[in-house]
């Protein structure tokens, strides 16, 4: 499902250059739980973003289930985002504007697929806010919007679903609750699943752990 080889980014600032991945290689397969770990400024999150076409390299390659990233532009590699992966993020990135029924909607809008309200509501149904449809984010708590968030990552039912410190920002009981809902979500629709997180504990619940330091693989 993913496979990096020899990655490496490097920002270039006037003479100064910062490598902050250095040669790094591994491959996930298609429905494993892996979980990425490491200090801050290891180059977790970096490393993230390159898999999920977010950015380009400075050296090495990525193939998304088959697709090989470097060789796509901005739209291209959009458009396999859009069919193929879903994101949870620390600071849950939902649309202010939006309700949470419509935050949910959008990736299937966007697909141009029929139906898109009920999978929706079926969604926020099992994530546990089915009393939440019409509620804006600024009136949910820090876990309910964590919660809007990953219904709205399954909602294209991805096949790679990456997660950046998703219980980051809640306390242990709302991350808890989370956590699960991660696992169990992803149990069922059969994704592969890549975790960035600080929290050992979390990372421990999936099959794989690589560990990070100073941009290079120190444990996989």
């Amino acid at each position: 499902m993913l496979e990096v080889q020899n990655l490496t980014k490097t920002y270039n600032s006037g003479n100064k250059s910062l490598t902050v991945l250095d040669d790094v290689s591994f491959k996930i397969e298609s429905g494993e739980t892996f979980a990425i770990v490491g200090p801050s400024g290891s180059g977790k999150t970096t490393l993230l973003g390159l898999c999920a076409g977010l950015d380009r390299a400075s050296d090495g390659s990525v193939s998304l289930n088959g697709i090989a990233l470097e060789s796509l532009n901005e739209d291209e590699r959009a458009a396999v985002r859009n069919q193929h992966v879903g994101f949870i993020f620390q600071n849950f990135q939902l649309i202010p504007t939006l309700t949470a029924l419509e935050n949910v909607m959008v990736p299937l809008e966007l697909r141009g697929e029929k139906g898109a309200e009920k999978v929706a509501m079926d969604l926020l149904e099992r994530v546990g806010l089915g009393d939440r449809f019409d509620h804006y984010p600024t009136q949910l708590s820090g876990g309910e919007q964590q919660r809007v968030s990953l219904a709205r990552a399954f909602s294209n039912r991805p096949k790679i679903l990456f997660a950046d410190e998703p219980t980051g920002n809640l306390d242990a009981e709302t991350g808890e609750i989370v956590e699960k809902l991660i696992f169990d979500l992803n149990k069922e629709a059969g994704t592969t699943l890549i975790l960035v997180t600080h929290d050992l504990d979390l990372a421990n619940k999936t099959q794989k752990i690589m560990r990070l330091k100073g941009g290079k693989v120190v444990e996989n």
